[in-house]
Parts: C-alpha cells; structure tokens; sequence
C-alpha cells in the first residue's frame, strides 16, 4: 500500500509540472540590493522613458524584446513599474521596472537618485534618456541642467565605479515646438554630453554618447515629445547597437 502511495503522489506532481507548462515565464524583476543578475539595467529619465499606452510609447520594451531575442542575460531595475500590457516574447513576460517620472527635470531625478539607488542597488548599465530635455521645456537655467547632469553621473559612478552610462544625444521633439530658444538649447546640450563623456570616462567607467537625433523625424512622435511605435523602435535600436558592446556575456 505504501508504494502505491507514492506512486500515486508522484503522479500529482507530475500533473502539476505538466499543466503550468504553457504560462509565461516572469523575467526576475529583484528591486533589492542584494540583486546578484549580470547586467542590471536602469533606464533612467522622465516620460520618454516612462511611456504610457496607448497615447505614446517607451523604447524600454523594443530594447527588452531585441536583448530576449538574442539571449542576453540581464535584468531591468528600478523603482518604477510600467502597468501596460505588451505581447510576450519566448515564453517571457516584459520586465516592466524603470527608474522615469513623467516630467522631471535634469534637478528632479539629482534629488532622488541616491534614494531610488538605496532601493535598487547600483546598476552595471544606465541608460540615461533625453538629459535636460525638461529643463528646456520648462525654461530652466542650461547651466543648472548641466551641473546636474554632471552631478547624477558622478552619483552612479560612486555606487559603482564599474558601471556603464550611455547617454542620449537626445532625438528632438515635433518641429513646430522648436522655436528658436528651444532649438539654440538643444544644439548646445547636445554637444555638452561630447564633453561631459570625455570628462567622465574612467578606466573602469565607459562614459558613451548616443546619436538619437540623426536620422530622427517628426513621423516617430506620437505628440510633441514622445515617441509612437516608429519612434520607439529607432531609440530602441540606437540603444541596442551599443549595448551588445558593453554587456557581459555569461
């Protein structure tokens, strides 16, 4: 009667392991420090990061979906949690953390990144989105915005003097918003990140600019700033060809 038992145990078990056989597999999404997954990324920003569907789109899910397909091992990080629903990809859910809030500035995301640090550990990689791109919208000092730019690199490399920044050269919002003050800005800070990549590259430390705007056109916005999926898709992209250079491989 005894082995009978067991047999009869085993069988349930195995029942069980066939019927979850068909759910989706959820990506380890660890908001803790003691996170140990090779290539821990934060993309880190405000809306452009963010997304919000339907009405516009982050890259953050074209960039998953490239690295899922190439079997990449990483984990996304951050405090942030993307509520949207998007199509599963090799038996794998979209890992959904980020570290945006929509509409802040450069001083903004400064005020709460050592904070937001404590709760998800250091990242190996950060992909910082759209830098002093409120600033501009809001008419903010550009000084102010580079310092802090300046500053949120120093803090990360702090955390880890290891990690990877890629920063966007940021692609530019819907032609009839760039007026001329707006347009003088984003020249300006678009050359400041050459400068700031050269200054804050280390030997242990890759400090790398991104070209979103070359090639960008008022067809990738869902609105004045954010992208659709079009747009979405050439961030997502521009990002990706840069990452397959800095990840680790298992």
């Amino acid at each position: 009667m005894r082995l009978i038992k067991i047999w009869v145990l085993i069988g349930f078990v195995m029942m069980g392991l066939i019927s979850c056989g068909d759910e989706p597999i959820e990506q380890t999404n660890t908001n803790t420090n003691t996170n140990t997954t090779i290539n821990k990324i934060m993309a880190l920003g405000a809306s452009r990061v963010e997304g919000n569907r339907p009405q516009h789109e982050s890259f953050r899910y074209e960039t998953w979906k490239s690295l899922i397909e190439n079997n990449w091992t990483f984990d996304f990080i951050g405090t942030q949690n993307d509520p949207g629903s998007y199509p599963v990809i090799e038996n794998l859910n979209f890992d959904p953390d980020h570290q945006a809030r929509g509409g802040w500035t450069s001083g903004d995301i400064l005020d709460q990144l050592e904070s937001d640090l404590d709760q998800t550990g250091a990242p190996d990689i950060v992909l910082f989105s759209s830098p002093g791109g409120n600033d501009g919208l809001q008419n903010l000092p550009y000084d102010e915005a580079i310092s802090n730019i300046n500053d949120i690199v120093d803090i990360l490399q702090e955390v880890n003097p290891n990690v990877t920044l890629i920063i966007e050269q940021m692609a530019p919002g819907r032609s009839n918003i760039m007026t001329e003050e707006l347009l003088y800005y984003f020249n300006q800070l678009q050359d400041e990140i050459l400068t700031i990549v050269e200054n804050k590259s280390t030997a242990t430390s890759q400090v790398i600019a991104v070209d979103m705007y070359t090639g960008f056109t008022d067809a990738m916005l869902a609105d004045d700033v954010h992208y659709n999926t079009k747009g979405a898709m050439f961030i997502a992209q521009r990002y990706y060809e840069v990452l397959t250079q800095v990840l680790v491989q298992e």
